[in-house]
């Protein structure tokens, strides 16, 4: 189990508040930082999607900034520019991001991925 858990997470999104409570039910600490305010750090951004497997998994794709870009500019985007947007716009990233103590990286709330990781 970590004991070092960051999770970046808007306070008017639903979902982030269902993995803070799911957090704390399993008595989990963690440190919450505002996605908004504090976007993720652009290192952090950049190991997140070579985790993923594709800067994709990173987009809010429902959120209002998305739209606003459309995703045929951020298809078209240089790795670079994906980064810069993500860390310019912290609405733009998908959320709840958690952190993990040993560096693993959990987008977005699944709840049996989340206890498979976090539990074990």
């Amino acid at each position: 189990m970590d004991s070092e858990l960051r999770l970046y997470s808007y306070s008017a999104c639903s979902t982030c508040r269902k993995a803070i409570a799911w957090l704390r039910d399993h008595n989990l600490q963690h440190e919450i930082v505002d996605i908004v305010k504090n976007p993720p750090p652009r290192e952090l951004l950049s190991e997140a999607i070579v985790q993923l497997g594709d800067r994709k998994y990173l987009f809010n794709t429902s959120g209002k900034s998305y739209r606003a870009i459309g995703s045929s500019a951020v298809k078209s985007m240089s790795e670079e520019q994906v980064l810069d947007a993500l860390v310019s716009d912290g609405k733009l990233i998908k959320r709840p991001l958690l952190i993990t103590g040993r560096g693993q990286i959990l987008v977005g709330f699944k709840l049996v991925y989340w206890a498979e990781v976090l539990l074990n």
